[in-house]
């Protein structure tokens, strides 16, 4: 194929769901992941099935330990390169989220081969290794498959002191909250399908998605930053519920301070542009959150609950250092504002204040 006819080849269509709003719903994959089974105890198995942590965490025994995680998921995006690199970026933040530096990535790709020819996913596997290269890993291997949708994303190893692992479940009293990415991702790529999307906007979800969450490896040297998770597919709402409840916390979220990935969000809602994941994210965790009395309850849904893809950090932090903490991020072109606060858990996971 020509590079013009690759470009004109569009993958959002060949395929029902887009980047982390593919994934199954929290209440869904709670049913699918009961069991009876009771596994046998493995004292080296740090993090494992017992939280709803980024990745799995194995110690080896010399003060360090291995982070091993996989993220894959449809097209979100039509540009074969964008695609591989956002899968990419989005599968090696787990390891960041961690507090870990990533080591070693393997492909996972699944390719309708009668229906999209291997010229194009040969660009996407390009889009990844540019991105692993940026994290300065190799992509070593992989596994491939004839699939009726196109599908790529990694399985990605990292390492990380032992004393440095951040997990989502271990929030504190007085903390306070950073996100390091905007809020709005799923719905200017749902825009962007109904042909909704004005021009001046139509690389902020991409570019955004594509930027490495490195930042998690130096923060996690930060024995202050108490608990560190992304937020993708289940929303911002989504991600701090697991990490309040796993904590034996709340948290407060001010509307105001949750950065938006641009300021015209509203026109978007305002024309339905709401993925659907957001609704079945809703009904998950819906009943876990209050609402103060002047907050506009199906805005702040439409975008607290919006699915991220490759999304930002959610960082819980010792209040003495936030400081500390604001100015890392700052220095680091991130968004530096606090979000919000731990508190002491009551009947709500989360209240949202305007």
């Amino acid at each position: 194929m020509t590079p013009t006819e690759i470009k004109d080849i569009k993958l959002t269509q060949y395929s029902h769901g887009a980047g982390c709003g593919c994934k199954i719903s929290p209440k869904v994959l709670d049913q699918i992941l009961a069991s009876n089974f009771s596994m046998p105890d493995n004292d080296k198995l740090i993090v494992g099935n017992h939280s709803k942590d980024d990745a799995a965490v194995y110690n080896l025994g010399n003060g360090t330990a291995l982070i091993s995680t996989t993220d894959f998921f449809m097209p979100i995006v039509d540009d074969p390169y964008n695609f591989g690199r956002i899968a990419s970026a989005n599968a090696i933040s787990d390891v960041y989220a961690m507090g870990g530096k990533p080591i070693l990535a393997i492909a996972i790709l699944g390719w309708p081969i009668n229906v999209l020819p291997p010229e194009v996913a040969q660009k996407v596997i390009e889009g990844s290794r540019s991105i692993c290269l940026e994290a300065g890993i190799p992509l070593a291997g992989g596994h491939s498959i004839d699939s009726p949708e196109p599908i790529f994303g990694l399985a990605v190893n990292g390492i990380v002191n032992i004393e440095h692992i951040k997990q989502n479940n271990t929030a504190q009293i007085g903390d306070v909250l950073f996100l390091t990415k905007k809020i709005g991702v799923g719905i200017l790529t749902t825009a962007e399908k109904k042909g909704l999307l004005k021009e001046e906007h139509k690389e902020l979800a991409p570019l955004q998605m594509m930027q490495l969450n490195k930042i998690g490896e130096t923060l996690g040297k930060l024995n202050s930053v108490h608990s560190i998770t992304d937020v993708t597919g289940f929303g911002l709402l989504g991600h701090l519920t697991e990490m309040a409840e796993g904590s034996n916390v709340s948290a407060i979220v001010h509307l105001n301070k949750v950065p938006l990935i641009t300021p015209d969000l509203q026109y978007y809602i305002d024309n339905k542009s709401i993925p659907g994941g957001t609704n079945r994210n809703w009904d998950s965790y819906g009943n876990k959150i209050a609402f103060d009395d002047d907050v506009n309850t199906a805005n702040a849904i439409a975008v607290l609950a919006d699915p991220q893809t490759s999304g930002g950090l959610l960082i819980a932090v010792a209040p003495e250092d936030a400081a500390t903490v604001k100015q890392i991020l700052a220095d680091n072109n991130l968004y530096a504002e606090i979000i919000g606060n731990i508190v002491e858990q009551t009947e709500k996971a989360i209240k949202v204040l305007a």
